[in-house]
């Protein structure tokens, strides 16, 4: 299973990205579907995740700006991002598995991620 993440760019301040993640090969219902992101010198820090049945999660940073969602019939997924500043500067990956519900946030507990779409935010 890969996924492909995709819809990165060069945006100013305040602006606005989707980015969509598609997976190939052999494919299921994911338990839950996730982005993450790192930005340079930094760990790789949760974004936001969505469950089968749409329950979204979201990290502090981004909530009210961002929006996880999917498509269960396709397995894709999609994160619009307004009101982007440059500390959401980072490349972003997708990333699909089966965390129990506590660990939704952790990198650690998805087994699948994509290649990673650079976000780039100008000031």
């Amino acid at each position: 299973v890969q996924l492909q993440a995709s819809g990165g760019g060069l945006v100013q301040a305040g602006g606005s990205l989707r980015l969509s993640c598609i997976p190939s090969g052999r494919t299921f219902n994911y338990r839950y579907m996730g982005w993450f992101r790192q930005a340079p010198g930094k760990e790789r820090e949760f974004v936001a995740a969505i469950s089968y049945s749409r329950y979204t999660y979201y990290a502090d940073a981004v909530k009210g700006r961002f929006t996880i969602s999917r498509d269960n019939a396709r397995n894709t997924m999609y994160l619009q991002m307004n009101n982007l500043n440059p500390e959401d500067t980072a490349v972003y990956y997708c990333a699909a598995g089966t965390p129990i519900l506590s660990q939704v946030r952790e990198r650690t507990a998805y087994g699948y991620w994509g290649q990673g779409t650079l976000v780039t935010v100008s000031s």
